[in-house]
């Protein structure tokens, strides 16, 4: 599964402002960053009166709006999907995950630390937090980096998390859940779908192919 890390602090300590830094700092280095945002308050993100606000109104559960640069879908849900089950569904290509909040998940988390905001850390390691950012001198048992150093930060992450990790060749979802393979399993699977689809009429070897097959009363 892709790496999940939650980056957490009180509120106003800057979690956002440091995530517009330490995204791109990632991006520089080849990786493909993908992002939550937790809003345990709910939120909006159609207009009132807009088409896609309109088909909800309407009673659509699920809405997409597409454009030739970009695609975004809306879907309802009757109760909070976990932050895993969130990225197995939407986040298929990337090499890390960056989740604003979440801080009682038990995903690894990188806490942001300011003592005028908050007395003490939320978070310790039996928490699973792996690393502080603070220009305060906290005794921590994790590493700590200045506010300043994204780049300290990001090669922290990098070997810890993503140089040894290789991006999968096979994607299988099950209801839109991504299903994890092994190596050999994928090698399995690749190997046998490329030499039945070779030997269509049509057939040109892409870059990528993509199957779908729907099983049961749906079929």
């Amino acid at each position: 599964m892709v790496p999940i890390l939650c980056i957490v602090g009180a509120s106003n300590v800057g979690k956002t402002t440091f995530l517009e830094k330490l995204i791109p700092a990632l991006v520089r280095r080849g990786y493909r960053v993908g992002t939550v945002k937790h809003d345990v308050h709910g939120f909006q993100m159609d207009r009132e009166g807009k088409d896609t606000w309109r088909h909800a109104q309407a009673g659509a559960q699920t809405i997409a709006i597409s454009s030739p640069m970009r695609v975004a879908s809306i879907r309802s849900v009757p109760e909070e999907l976990p932050l895993e089950e969130v990225v197995s569904r939407y986040f298929w290509d990337e090499d890390i995950v960056l989740a604003e909040g979440f801080k009682r998940s038990s995903f690894p988390k990188i806490e942001l630390f300011r003592p005028e905001i908050e007395p003490r850390p939320l978070c310790s390691p039996s928490d699973n937090l792996i690393a502080l950012v603070s220009d305060a001198a906290v005794e921590m048992d994790v590493p700590r980096f200045a506010f300043s150093d994204v780049d300290g930060l990001t090669d922290f992450l990098q070997s810890r998390y993503l140089e040894s990790r290789k991006r999968p060749r096979v994607l299988v979802q099950l209801d839109g859940k991504k299903l994890p393979m092994k190596d050999f399993v994928q090698d399995f699977i690749a190997g046998g779908v490329l030499g039945m689809v070779s030997q269509l009429r049509g057939w040109k070897r892409p870059r990528q192919l993509r199957v779908t097959i729907t099983l049961g009363d749906e079929a």
